[in-house]
C-alpha cells in the first residue's frame, strides 16, 4: 500500500538503480552482436540483405557463391544499398544541371551497307504489296520471311529502332475494346488561359549571359510545382474542417498527377521554344498531398513559369462517377454464363467500358470526370554552378528519395491519423486505370473485365496507405539530362576506382588500351540459403566487411598518392574523405 502525498509535497526522484551484475536487466544492457555486425555493415556500405548467386565456370567447372547487393532503394529496407542509389542520383543530377554542351551527340552518318539493307527493305516491301494486291497469300508468306531475315540483319548492322511495324495478319485476334481509336478534341478549356506556341528548337542548353566586366555564365533553375486547395490546413498539416475539406478531389488529383506533370513540361517547351530538360523528385507534403522539385537545365522567367502552370490541366475522359451503387461488401456478382458482371439482385449485366464511352462520346454536353490543375504556389529561385546552394538544393531534392512515401511525413497525432485514413478511404475507390477493379462499384465493367477482379480492392500501388496516390515514378529525369542512364553512372564510378587503384583490366573485359580480354563464359543462378555451399547471412556479412575495409585502406591510400606533389610542384592537397560506400 502507499502512503498518500500531502498537498504541495512531492516525494524525491528515486535515483536509477544499477543492475546487479548477472541479472536479467544487466544483461539486456548489452548491446546485441548482431545489431552491432548490420551498423558496421551500414558504416561501410555493406549490403545487409545480399542475394547469394551461385556462379559455374563452364569451361573448369568451377562453383562458387558470390553476394550481391539487393539493389534496394528505400532505406527500411536496406540502408547501404538506398544510400547509394541516392549518391548515384545526386550525380547524376549534378552532372546534367549546369552543362554548357549537348550531353548526346548526333547520330553518326549511315554506312553504304546500312543503306543497302533498307533499299532492300523497300524492294521487299514493294514485292509484298503487288503479291496482296494479286492474292497471292503464298508468295506473301514467303516475302514475309524474307522481311524478317532483312530486319534482323538491319539490327545486326547497327541501325537503332525498327524500320516499319510487323505487318498483321487476318488471323490474328482483334480486341474489340482496342479496335477503334477515340479521338477528342484539343481545343483549350475556356477557363485556361491562352499561351504562345512555337517552334521548339533541338537544344538543350540555356542561354549564356554576358557580365559588364565581359565574363559569360550560364544560371540554372530550382522549381517546385503544388497541387490545388482543398480547404484551410493547419501547421501539422490536418484540415480545419474535416468535414468541408475536398478528400475526392485530393485522391483524383493525386491519381493523376503525374499525368498532369507531362502535360506541364510539354507546355513549357512549346511556350519558350527549346527542349527544357528537368531532373526531380515527387514527394507528398505535410498536408499529405503530392508535389514536385526539379532542377532545370538553364533559365526560364519566373511569370513564363507561373503563366505556364496556370494554363496547364490535364482532362479525364471517363465515365461519370458521381454515385456509387455498390460498395466493397455488397458487390456486383460474375455471371459465367455470360461472362460479365451483373448485378447481384436483377442479374442485368453492368455497362460496358465501351458502351460507357459510346455514351459519352454521343452526349454533346459531356464534361469530363475530372480536371487536374496546379496551384498557385509556384516556386522558382536562381542557382548558381559550383555554388554551395546548389550542392544544398540536389541534397534538398534527393532528401526523400530513400524513405517510402507514407514515411515522408509520420502521423503522430490522433488527428493526423484520422486525415490520413480520411484520404486512404478516398483513394481506395478511386478507378486508377481503365481496367481498375473499382469501376464495378460504380455499375460499370472496366476494360476487359474478368472474374479474378476484386471490386473496391484493387491491387494497384496508388489504392494502398502508404502510398498517399503516389504509385509511380518518384524520380522524373527527362531523357536528354546527362546523356546516361543509372547503370551508366555506375559505370563511371568503377572506372573512377580502377583507375585511382591503377588496375589496368576491368569488369567489362577491356583494358586500358582498348584492348579486349578474352572473357570468361559464367552460368548464374540463384543460391538458396539452405543450401549446403552457402554459408550464413552472419558469415558473409563478415566476409563482406573485411573486404570492404580493405577496399577503403587502398583507396584512401592510393588518394594520398595521387594528392601528393610531384617533385618542383607546389599544389594544395584537398581535403580528404572518407572513402564511404566503396
Amino acid at each position: 500500500m502507499t502512503a498518500a502525498t500531502l498537498p504541495g509535497l512531492e516525494p524525491a526522484p528515486t535515483p536509477a538503480a544499477t543492475p546487479r551484475p548477472g541479472s536479467r536487466a544487466a544483461r539486456m544492457a548489452l548491446p546485441r552482436s548482431v545489431d552491432v555486425l548490420k551498423e558496421i555493415a551500414t558504416e561501410y556500405g555493406v549490403c545487409v540483405r545480399p542475394l547469394p548467386m551461385r556462379r559455374t565456370d563452364l569451361d573448369t567447372g568451377l562453383t562458387e557463391v558470390i553476394d550481391l547487393p539487393c539493389g534496394a532503394t528505400r532505406e527500411d529496407k536496406c540502408a547501404p544499398c538506398a544510400k547509394k542509389n541516392r549518391r548515384l542520383r545526386q550525380a547524376q543530377i549534378r552532372e546534367g544541371w549546369h552543362r554548357d554542351d549537348e550531353p548526346l551527340p548526333p547520330p553518326e552518318p549511315a554506312t553504304e551497307e546500312q543503306k543497302a539493307l533498307i533499299l532492300l527493305r523497300g524492294h521487299l516491301e514493294f514485292s509484298r504489296d503487288e503479291a496482296s494486291r494479286a492474292a497471292q497469300w503464298d508468295q506473301v508468306a514467303d516475302l514475309d520471311e524474307a522481311i524478317h531475315e532483312v530486319e534482323d540483319a538491319i539490327a545486326a548492322e547497327g541501325l537503332r529502332g525498327r524500320v516499319a511495324p510487323p505487318h498483321s495478319t487476318g488471323d490474328e485476334d482483334q480486341d474489340d475494346d482496342t479496335g477503334r481509336r477515340r479521338k477528342r478534341s484539343t481545343k483549350r478549356r475556356q477557363d485556361a488561359p491562352e499561351l504562345p506556341r512555337r517552334k521548339v528548337e533541338r537544344r538543350t542548353v540555356g542561354k549564356t549571359y554576358t557580365a559588364s566586366d565581359g565574363s559569360t555564365y550560364r544560371p540554372s533553375m530550382w522549381l517546385t510545382l503544388t497541387l490545388d486547395s482543398y480547404g484551410p490546413v493547419r501547421p501539422d498539416g490536418t484540415p480545419v474542417n474535416p468535414d468541408r475539406y475536398d478528400y475526392r478531389r485530393a485522391a483524383w488529383d493525386a491519381v493523376h498527377f503525374p499525368r498532369l506533370l507531362d502535360r506541364f513540361w510539354q507546355n513549357l517547351r512549346r511556350c519558350e521554344g527549346w527542349n527544357v530538360q528537368y531532373a526531380g523528385c515527387v514527394e507528398p507534403q505535410r498536408r499529405l498531398a503530392p508535389h514536385a522539385h526539379f532542377a532545370i537545365r538553364g533559365t526560364i522567367p519566373r511569370d513564363t513559369l507561373r503563366t505556364v502552370a496556370a494554363a496547364t490541366y490535364h482532362q479525364v475522359w471517363w465515365p461519370a462517377v458521381d454515385v456509387q451503387r455498390y460498395t466493397a461488401d455488397r458487390p456486383p456478382v460474375w455471371d459465367e454464363d455470360a461472362s460479365a458482371w451483373v448485378d447481384p439482385d436483377t442479374r442485368r449485366p453492368l455497362t460496358t467500358w465501351g458502351e460507357a464511352l459510346d455514351a459519352l462520346d454521343e452526349d454533346p454536353d459531356a464534361e469530363p470526370v475530372h480536371v487536374a490543375r496546379f496551384g498557385a504556389q509556384v516556386d522558382a529561385r536562381g542557382v548558381m554552378p559550383g555554388t554551395a546552394d546548389a550542392e544544398r538544393t540536389i541534397r534538398y531534392v534527393t532528401k526523400y528519395i530513400t524513405k517510402h512515401t507514407g514515411d515522408c511525413h509520420k502521423a503522430t497525432t490522433d488527428r493526423q491519423r484520422k486525415h490520413l485514413d480520411r484520404l486512404w478511404h478516398a483513394l481506395r475507390v478511386t478507378p486508377c486505370t481503365d481496367r481498375c477493379a473499382n469501376w464495378l462499384l460504380y455499375g460499370v465493367q472496366p476494360k476487359k473485365a474478368n472474374a479474378k477482379l476484386k471490386p473496391g480492392r484493387c491491387r494497384g500501388k496508388v489504392h494502398q496507405r502508404d502510398t498517399l496516390g503516389i504509385g509511380g515514378r518518384r524520380i522524373l529525369i527527362s531523357r536528354d539530362w546527362s546523356g546516361k542512364t543509372l547503370s551508366d553512372h555506375k559505370h563511371d564510378v568503377r572506372a573512377w576506382v580502377r583507375a585511382l587503384l591503377g588496375v589496368t583490366v576491368g569488369l567489362d573485359g577491356v583494358d586500358d588500351q582498348g584492348a579486349t580480354v578474352e572473357p570468361v563464359r559464367h552460368a548464374w543462378e540463384l543460391a538458396r540459403p539452405d543450401d549446403a555451399d552457402v554459408p550464413s547471412l552472419t558469415h558473409r556479412l563478415l566476409r563482406s566487411i573485411g573486404e570492404r575495409a580493405r577496399w577503403r585502406s587502398e583507396l584512401l591510400a592510393a588518394k594520398d598518392r595521387a594528392a601528393q606533389p610531384h617533385p618542383g610542384e607546389t599544389t594544395n592537397r584537398p581535403a580528404s574523405t572518407t572513402g564511404e560506400g566503396l
